[in-house]
């Protein structure tokens, strides 16, 4: 049975190390990088309206984890991507989109746990209850189940084959209106 706890920053900053653990397992980054992200991590786990869950099992631990915080202007990402979304479809859509977004910064499910609606769970208990008006995040741009997921839940394609300043992988950037749809019986 897997049990979702929610966690401040402090507890997420205490647990960095297991969820960098879970991150480098699920996302498999080249190790140099590692180090990067958790300082990323820990720097977001200072904005206002952060909020994290753990997704745990009694025999092994922390198996997953999602996070996120209220998305204002001099964060990183808020500003990247909303300057792009802008370029891309105007000034409207990227004030609709970002002038009241939760921003969904990482979810991740270890391998050995995907597949069993875990994500899903994270996603429903993480924006249940936000008082932002939208939900953001990027992903990568494939056929994920990832990417399923975000769709599954309502969300929708705002900028596709995007590439971060910087970067080569392109993802796409996605959103909703909050709440999320509720969840039905049988997760979905």
């Amino acid at each position: 049975m897997i049990e979702l706890r929610r966690v401040g920053p402090e507890g997420f900053s205490r647990a960095l190390h297991k969820v960098i653990d879970i991150y480098a397992a699920a996302m498999r980054p080249p190790a140099d990088q590692l180090t990067g992200r958790a300082a990323i991590m820990r720097t977001h786990a200072s904005y206002p309206g952060f909020t994290c869950l753990f997704a745990e099992s009694a025999e092994t631990g922390m198996v997953g984890f999602g996070y996120g915080f209220h998305g204002m202007p001099g964060q990183w990402w808020h500003d990247v991507v909303r300057r792009a979304l802008a370029e891309h479809a105007g000034q409207e859509a990227a004030e609709t989109w970002f002038d009241d977004a939760f921003e969904i910064a990482e979810i991740h499910i270890h391998p050995d746990h995907q597949n069993r609606g875990i994500g899903r769970r994270l996603m429903h208990v993480l924006c249940e209850g936000r008082p932002e008006r939208t939900a953001v995040l990027s992903t990568h741009d494939q056929p994920t189940a990832a990417r399923h997921l975000y769709h599954s839940l309502g969300f929708a394609d705002l900028i596709s084959g995007y590439a971060f300043p910087g970067g080569y992988e392109h993802y796409a950037i996605v959103g909703t209106t909050l709440p999320l749809p509720a969840a039905t019986p049988n997760g979905h």
